[in-house]
């Protein structure tokens, strides 16, 4: 069955005025136009949609049915329509982007701040989960990019690499004398260790690192954030993996020491991920080249 959208539209009008007149006149047309219009719908469905009555017209109960998809689908291209329009030349709109704790604090706030001075328009969305979570979120439309711990091993979703990453583990200074030698991954988890909540795309790096050695770590402590897992280590509750690059201000200022490992933990990288099967919105794709010109520098 083929109906013209405007037979829908104009359908749409009579049913939120209850009224043939009030919906004519709305739709600068004439009321003979609209009525001849709902008839001709009606003939193509094969159902009344609408019952007279002293002061207008009020939907049948076919034709409540029909309104509540037919009235959700019209509005569904009025937004699409008006979010066209509107980020079509970054003067308005919304950018949605995923990202978790420790990103948004050590990496991704430079970027914000250019991206909104540029386009003061744009209304910026952020939403804080873990890595797992994000790739969720971005399957299902509710972000547009996301900023993530990588690796990930997802075919649907395509990953720029921006910046590279060192798993490292910390220590406070009452671990000082023990630990300044370099050592084994096997000496290491002789000590009280502190990490991320296991769903952690970090956590799960490291422990699978841990694995092809055919050591298992089962820490003392388990943390939310990386802050925490810096303060733990600094008030010496035991030694705490973290990122080096986020790290700096303890390490530079002598409140934690790295532990040297003799084999270090491979480096990794953060990213921007995006759905390979959508194309970025105006948006996006300006925030991306934000990321990736200052990691081409």
């Amino acid at each position: 069955m083929s109906i013209k959208l405007d037979l829908y539209k104009i359908f749409c009008e009579v049913a939120k005025y209850n009224s043939f007149s009030k919906a004519a006149k709305a739709l600068y047309m004439t009321q003979p136009a609209v009525s001849q219009t709902i008839s001709q719908l009606e003939r193509e469905l094969g159902v009344r949609l609408f019952t007279r009555v002293p002061k207008g017209v009020i939907l049948t109960n076919e034709g409540k049915q029909l309104f509540e998809y037919v009235n959700s689908a019209i509005n569904l291209i009025h937004v699409g329509e008006k979010k066209l329009i509107e980020t079509k030349n970054l003067t308005s709109g919304e950018l949605k982007i995923g990202v978790g704790d420790t990103i948004s604090r050590y990496f991704l706030l430079p970027y914000l701040e250019s991206f909104h001075s540029q386009y003061p328009n744009i209304k910026l969305k952020i939403i804080n989960r873990t890595t797992l979570e994000l790739c969720d979120l971005l399957k299902s439309g509710e972000i547009d990019i996301a900023i993530c711990n990588l690796p990930i091993e997802d075919s649907s979703i395509e990953v720029r690499e921006l910046m590279a990453i060192h798993d490292v583990f910390v220590y406070g200074e009452d671990y000082k004398d023990r630990l300044s030698m370099p050592m084994s991954i096997e000496e290491l988890i002789g000590f009280p260790l502190i990490l991320l909540e296991p769903n952690s795309n970090s956590r799960q790096y490291v422990e699978n690192f841990m694995l092809s050695k055919g050591m298992k770590i089962e820490p003392e402590i388990e943390l939310g954030s990386h802050e925490l897992l810096l303060e733990f280590a600094k008030i010496n509750l035991g030694i705490s993996c973290v990122i080096k690059e986020f790290s700096y201000e303890y390490l530079h200022n002598g409140l934690l020491y790295e532990v040297q490992l003799i084999e270090e933990i491979p480096e990794r990288s953060i990213g921007v991920c995006s759905l390979k099967s959508v194309s970025l919105s105006p948006s996006s794709t300006k925030f991306v080249e934000i990321l990736e010109d200052e990691r081409d520098r």
